[in-house]
């Protein structure tokens, strides 16, 4: 009696389970489907986000380094750029132009049986250095107008004399090529124009090379993305190049307090002479 009411009771209660409230096992499917319900909504939200910021990196360029520091052995220093498109297939142009300083241009003749210095005219606002690296010719790849609008080509650099009312057009155009000239004869201005190299569809790299010669101050270097001729992005970025150490205090010297560095540059010369002409009568 006591084991038929006990299996009867157990029956029962199964009867009941079935019948009623989920049991334990029922119970674990619906948790199952909401944990996966909830996986599912988190990676969707996830792959927006990802996708947000990747439509919002879009055009992107940078340097390897935003310092040059001029010794005293210092011989030129070349800077990668790099970057990456957000359209497949565009070209790229950079522009790297110093800073303005005014530069004056001098013109010789013979007079008799020398050559001086006879006419001059001064340019403001020239670059001190000048550098293009594109991804193909400019004129194939850049708009007349978008190389005037941007300064692309030492053309549209927009060098204009001072005071030059009484002057010709053509007396400024001789004296804007020499001005040019000279520029290219110390590699200030770079006489041909540097390749870019695209590495896959999207990602890009040149190299800008510095000269000994070049002078301090901030650097702008402008990367423009360009479709179908024109312009779809830019980004700027600033290098700067400083002098340092004893080089740096010699130059701010010379600058701040020329007498004194002009007295101490005698004084140096001339001891430098006696010492040499002591050590040449000693052999």
């Amino acid at each position: 009696m006591t084991m038929a009411g006990t299996a009867a009771g157990t029956a029962a209660g199964r009867s009941d389970r079935r019948a009623g409230e989920p049991g334990p096992g029922t119970a674990r499917a619906p948790s199952r489907r909401l944990r996966r319900l909830g996986f599912a909504l988190a990676a969707l939200a996830l792959l927006g986000i990802v996708a947000g910021t990747a439509r919002a990196s879009g055009f992107i360029a940078d340097l390897s380094h935003h310092l040059i520091a001029i010794t005293t052995a210092f011989t030129g220093s070349n800077v990668l750029l790099f970057g990456a498109l957000d359209d497949p297939g565009s070209d790229v142009v950079v522009v790297v132009r110093g800073p303005d300083a005014s530069t004056e241009v001098r013109r010789k003749n013979r007079v008799g049986f020398v050559w001086l210095n006879t006419d001059e005219m001064t340019f403001s606002a020239v670059p001190s250095f000048y550098a293009i690296a594109a991804s193909g010719p400019l004129n194939d790849i850049v708009a007349p107008d978008e190389q005037r609008r941007f300064g692309i080509g030492v053309d549209n650099l927009g060098l204009r004399p001072e005071n030059s009312s009484d002057r010709s057009a053509e007396e400024i155009r001789e004296f804007r090529e020499a001005l040019v000239r000279n520029k290219e004869k110390v590699d200030l201005y770079a006489a041909e124009i540097s390749p870019v190299r695209f590495l896959g569809d999207k990602l890009f790299r040149t190299t800008l090379a510095f000269p000994a010669n070049v002078p301090p101050g901030n650097y702008q270097i402008e990367v423009l993305q360009l479709r179908d001729g024109f312009v779809a992005g830019a980004q700027t970025s600033v290098l700067v190049i400083s002098k340092v150490g004893l080089e740096a205090e010699i130059f701010d010297a010379a600058r701040t307090q020329p007498a004194i560095y002009g007295l101490v540059s005698v004084i140096l010369a001339i001891g430098a002479g006696w010492a040499a002409g002591v050590f040449f009568r000693k052999q």
